[in-house]
Parts: C-alpha cells; sequence; structure tokens
C-alpha cells in the first residue's frame, strides 16, 4: 500500500521538548474555536513525566477533554489502570478525564498521541488482534496473546479507524530497537499494527524516539 502519511522522525527528543510540542498542539486546536477539544493519551510509564511537565504550563485544562486510547479492565485505583493514573495526574488541573467502556461514544480528537510496543502493538491492539482499517467498532475488548507479565489483563482499546480519524497523530516511543522497527513500519517493511496505521494513516505524524 502507498504511505500517504508525512511520517516524521525527530530523533533525540527530551521530555520537555515533546511536552512543548504537545502544548502548541494544544493551543492551536483551542484557538481554532470556543468549545472543549478532546485527546488521548497512552498508558504505561512514559507519558506521566511528559504530562508533569505539561501540568505546570499555562493551559486551559477545563476545556481539555482526556481519554485513553487503551486500558486494562481492572479498577480505577489498581496500579495497572491508564484513566486512574491520567485522572490523578490532570483532573487536579480541571481536566475532563473519561474512562473507556465498550459503549462509549469518543468525540472527534484534536490529538491521538500514541506508544509502541517491542512487538510492534499500538494501543492494545496487540499482533494477535489482528486489527484493521475497517473495524465497525471504535472501542474493543480483547485479550493479547501472549498475555505481558506485568499486565496480564483484558484490555479496552480504540481502534485504527477511530485513532487515524484524528486532527493529528504522534508517537513517543524510547529505545533504539524500536525506532528501528517504526522505520520499518513507515517503510511498510511489516505488517505489524502499527505498519497498519501508518498505511492508511493521512497528514503528518511525528514520531519523538
Amino acid at each position: 500500500m502507498t504511505q500517504t502519511a508525512d511520517i516524521q522522525i525527530i530523533p533525540g527528543a527530551s521530555d520537555a521538548d515533546i511536552a512543548a510540542a504537545i502544548a502548541q498542539r494544544l493551543r492551536a486546536a483551542l484557538a481554532a474555536g470556543e468549545g472543549p477539544i478532546a485527546i488521548t493519551i497512552p498508558g504505561g510509564s512514559t507519558p506521566f513525566p511528559i504530562l508533569a511537565l505539561l501540568a505546570q504550563m499555562d493551559l486551559p485544562w477545563g476545556r481539555i477533554a482526556v481519554w485513553p486510547g487503551d486500558d486494562r479492565i481492572v479498577a480505577e485505583d489498581h496500579p495497572a489502570s491508564n484513566v486512574g493514573r491520567i485522572r490523578a495526574a490532570l483532573e487536579p488541573l480541571g481536566a475532563q478525564v473519561i474512562a473507556l467502556s465498550e459503549d462509549a461514544v469518543p468525540p472527534h480528537f484534536a490529538l491521538a498521541w500514541l506508544g509502541m510496543g517491542n512487538d510492534g502493538h499500538i494501543a492494545s491492539l496487540f499482533p494477535n488482534t489482528d486489527p484493521t482499517a475497517n473495524a465497525p467498532a471504535r472501542i474493543i475488548r480483547l485479550t493479547p496473546d501472549p498475555l505481558p507479565p506485568e499486565a496480564p489483563f483484558d484490555r479496552l482499546s480504540m481502534t485504527i479507524p477511530l485513532l487515524i480519524a484524528s486532527d493529528g497523530l504522534m508517537f513517543v516511543i524510547r529505545g533504539d530497537d524500536k525506532r528501528a522497527l517504526f522505520e520499518a513500519a513507515a517503510r511498510a517493511e511489516h505488517d505489524l499494527p502499527v505498519a497498519r496505521l501508518l498505511a492508511v494513516a493521512s497528514g503528518t505524524v511525528q514520531c519523538f524516539c
């Protein structure tokens, strides 16, 4: 499949650089209208130092709704809960944090911020789940196989059609191996979930890696 997205690799970006880039995107989206905007953010450990830096910036969090791109099906006070950690970081600032559910009706997102696993998964779209660009549902329940030992739980995940409908796509990944895997996906050299998403994305996709 011919690649249509403009994929920009930005190596060596610090958490402060990434936070500044996200803040710039948020301010631009907020300036485009008077109403609220919505964004998705990933789980795991990588986002939270960046969120801590964003929390120090002068952003109107009361106009920003935040959705996790995926979550483990656990109680919100469980250490593995993405929405619980996001809520603790951003609700005190005034952000509206929304938990995923299979019957949720997601809004249009100004930004979809994604991570990527060593196996090429995005959100919780692991290779075994065979994600497609024409998935009928926007949020699905699934079971990774194999289950990651550090988080052996069923998941809820946004699907490729919902993610690529966002105004902007942005990846933050760490490590040379992941960067090589992402670059191979951008060249359509494999068929892992990240490659499937990039194959149907449009506009500019930034990868801070």
